[in-house]
C-alpha cells in the first residue's frame, strides 16, 4: 500500500528519512475525505485531520489528488482485508457469501455508516468528471464483483448454491444492494442486518 502511495510522490534525497508515518496520516485523510467529499475537503482541511504541517504534505505528495489517491488505495485494501476476513469464516460458499452481506450491513451503520464508503462517494462526485478516479472506482466495482461471483460458484460446486444461479449476472445485482447499503447507511436510515440479508439470498434459490 505505502507502495503505491510513493507512486504518486516526487522523489526525496537518498536516505532522508520519513518525517511521519505513512498509514497513519493517510487513516486520518481518509476520514475528511468519507464525509465531506474530495471537492468540499480542502488541503488546510487535510493538514489538520493529518496533523502536519502544509510543507510536510507537498514533500509527500504534489497535490490534492495525490493524497486523494494514496488514501484511495488504503480505504479498498483495508475494506478488501474486512470483506475476505469476513468470508473467510462461512463453512460454505453461500454461507461465505451471506457473511460478507452481514459485513456490509455492519459497516453502513453507526460512525463507519455516517462516514461513508469512499468508493460509492467517489463514484458519484468524481467518475464523470476525473478519468483516473473513474478507472480506480470501475477497477474496485469489478474485483469486488468478480470476488462476489467467486463465491457464488464456489457455492454451486459445494452444493449450498443451485446451479441454475447466473453467477455474473447475480454479482452484479449483489454490488448493486451492496453498494446501496452504504448510501443508505450514509443517511442513517436503520437497517435490520439479519432480515436484509435473507431478502438478498434469495436471489440464490
Amino acid at each position: 500500500m505505502q507502495k503505491a502511495a510513493r507512486l504518486s510522490q516526487p522523489a526525496r534525497p537518498p536516505g532522508r528519512p520519513r518525517e511521519f508515518d505513512m498509514d497513519t496520516a493517510l487513516d486520518r485523510a481518509l476520514r475528511v475525505f468519507r464525509e465531506r467529499g474530495y471537492h468540499a475537503t480542502s488541503i488546510g482541511d487535510l493538514t489538520a485531520a493529518m496533523r502536519l504541517a502544509t510543507g510536510s504534505v507537498y514533500k509527500a505528495f504534489r497535490d490534492k489528488q495525490a493524497v486523494f489517491l494514496a488514501a484511495f488505495e488504503r480505504y479498498v485494501a483495508l475494506r478488501q482485508e474486512q470483506t475476505r476476513s469476513a468470508a473467510g469464516r462461512g463453512k460454505n460458499g453461500r454461507d461465505r457469501l451471506r457473511n460478507v452481506l452481514l459485513s456490509y450491513v455492519e459497516h453502513s451503520q453507526g460512525i463507519e455508516g455516517r462516514r461513508g464508503c469512499l468508493v460509492v462517494g467517489s463514484a458519484v462526485e468524481l467518475s464523470a468528471v476525473d478519468p483516473v478516479i473513474r478507472a480506480r472506482v470501475s477497477a474496485q466495482l469489478e474485483t469486488n464483483e468478480s470476488f462476489i461471483a467467486g463465491l457464488i460458484r464456489e457455492g454451486q460446486a459445494d452444493g449450498s448454491i443451485p446451479e441454475h444461479v447466473e453467477a455474473d449476472d447475480t454479482a452484479r445485482l449483489m454490488i448493486c444492494i451492496t453498494q446501496g447499503l452504504r448510501v443508505v447507511g450514509k443517511a442513517r436510515l436503520p437497517l435490520d442486518g439479519e432480515r436484509l440479508a435473507s431478502v438478498a439470498m434469495k436471489l440464490l434459490a
